[in-house]
């Protein structure tokens, strides 16, 4: 299956951004800055390939935050990561029994030796009232079989989904021959259970948010969303990944594999969850918001996967410009760092320039970055793995991002057992700052989101469930997007 490396070397939201201090300077990119930094990076370069040094001083850096809401947690001795973590002052609110809704999560994953991957929805229809849309009316629940091919043998490059089955479509088609007669499955999965899915609000003590930045970034990225949801009422928790912001940064490439990574966030996930936690990443956090959701299905209530891509495996690709060797990735780093800009964001106005320059965000050294790069290996993370996820996920994409095609994020949607896609209109890969206030809405309304049963019992069952928002094409086919603006409550 083809590795998700691929999308991640193009992708250097995370990536191609945080190379650099220097490319981000006050003078707002003017020419004669752009050459005298890149002049100064080329001189650190030649340096560094001459002394064996790498340029970069590969140390935590000093944060100029204030100590309020920051703690620095050593999840192994000698690696230490800051962790903003926000408790606001609300009376404690636990959740009222008896609400929430109870969703029957029954599926069949079948792969086969030629590589199709089978989904089979067998659990109960659930109505759910599903996130509200501009026009604030409820989208209704599809009842949907899932028969998609293996994404790496039937796509091309460019990640056009497979074409939608005829029961999204709604069409009448003719029938064709079993195309499943005496073929002896690989592997099958079967999952049978039922989850109960409630209103988590800013005053429930039960309900802590995780937010989990990618590559090159830090918790700075996330400020809007931490103050706009503490302002709230809810506990949030926003770490730094090790080598990114003001967090421990080794020197040793294997400190930076994404199984490394992801065993900090465990340790950061079981110091502070409470009884319903949800998780929300942005990039190659999505990563690790989903290896947490299928490690500890009971704690993880919902996940929100922010520019994630497809549901595909990690690998490491082998022609990508991280490959090159430390001192040369620090030569072009004012260039990486302006492609970044020129991509990572709709619009390359003042404001975009501000936000990449404010705090410790996109700060890491050229050694960390390729180390992050080089790193990403996690074949267990394939479609069947995405499948088996019981979780509500809110997939958010940016219409404009050059780095995450829309169509992974729709083929995750398909993947998923409860997923609801939404595409924000004037957002591009680094969305959740570009669009604060549609974001933090969004994000919002899912985290209060809860199934309602009431209207399902007079409703006959059907042979297969998925929730999932879609609205028609022209050619009368179901599409996996949804309005870009929710409405505000």
């Amino acid at each position: 299956m083809e590795g998700r490396a691929d999308r991640y070397a193009h992708l250097s939201p995370d990536i191609m951004s945080a190379t650099s201090r220097a490319a981000f300077s006050p003078s707002d990119f003017s020419g004669q800055h752009q050459a005298s930094t890149m002049l100064t990076g080329i001189m650190e370069g030649i340096l560094c390939c001459l002394t064996g040094k790498s340029a970069n001083v590969v140390v935590p850096i000093e944060t100029s935050e204030p100590a309020d809401g920051f703690e620095f947690v050593e999840v192994k001795p000698g690696r230490v990561l800051r962790v903003r973590h926000i408790v606001p002052e609300r009376p404690a609110v636990a959740e009222q029994a008896g609400h929430g809704g109870v969703v029957h999560c029954k599926r069949k994953i079948t792969v086969y030796r030629n590589g199709q991957l089978v989904i089979e929805n067998l659990g109960d229809v659930v109505r759910s009232e599903l996130l509200h849309c501009q026009n604030g009316d409820p989208e209704p629940s599809s009842t949907v079989e899932v028969e998609l091919s293996d994404f790496s043998s039937s796509a091309p490059s460019t990640g056009t989904p497979d074409p939608i089955p005829a029961s999204l479509s709604g069409q009448q088609q003719p029938s064709a021959p079993p195309r499943r007669r005496h073929r002896k499955p690989k592997r099958t999965v079967v999952i049978d259970c039922e989850r109960k899915i409630t209103s988590c609000k800013g005053t429930h003590s039960d309900v802590a948010l995780f937010f989990v930045h990618g590559v090159g970034g830090s918790l700075d990225i996330w400020g809007s969303q931490l103050d706009f949801f503490s302002r709230l009422g809810y506990e949030v928790i926003a770490p730094d990944l090790a080598g990114h912001g003001a967090s421990s940064a080794p020197q040793i490439a294997a400190a930076y594999t994404f199984y490394a990574l992801a065993e900090d966030l465990r340790a950061i996930f079981k110091r502070y969850a409470r009884r319903r936690n949800i998780l929300i990443g942005h990039s190659y956090g999505v990563s690790f918001c989903t290896f947490l959701a299928h490690e500890y299905p009971e704690q993880v209530h919902k996940v929100v996967m922010i520019n994630g891509g497809g549901p595909t495996a990690l690998e490491p690709s082998l022609c990508s410009i991280f490959n090159l060797p430390t001192c040369v990735l620090h030569c072009l780093s004012p260039c990486l760092a302006w492609s970044f800009l020129k991509a990572g964001f709709a619009r390359q106005g003042a404001k975009e320039k501000q936000l990449l320059k404010e705090g410790n965000a996109f700060n890491v050294s050229s050694f960390v970055l390729r180390a992050m790069m080089s790193g990403q290996y996690w074949p267990e993370g394939d479609e069947v793995y995405h499948a088996e996820l019981t979780v509500p996920i809110l997939l958010v994409h940016g219409m404009y991002d050059k780095f995450v095609p829309i169509e992974e994020d729709q083929r995750m949607a398909e993947i998923l057992l409860l997923a609801f896609l939404k595409v924000i209109d004037e957002g591009s890969h680094m969305v959740m700052m570009e669009c604060p206030e549609t974001v933090n809405t969004l994000l919002h309304e899912f985290f209060l989101w809860e199934p309602d049963n009431s209207s399902n019992a007079s409703k006959p069952k059907q042979e297969t469930a998925k929730s999932i928002d879609k609205t028609q094409n022209a050619n009368g086919e179901a599409q996996l997007v949804a309005e870009s603006k929710p409405q505000t409550k």
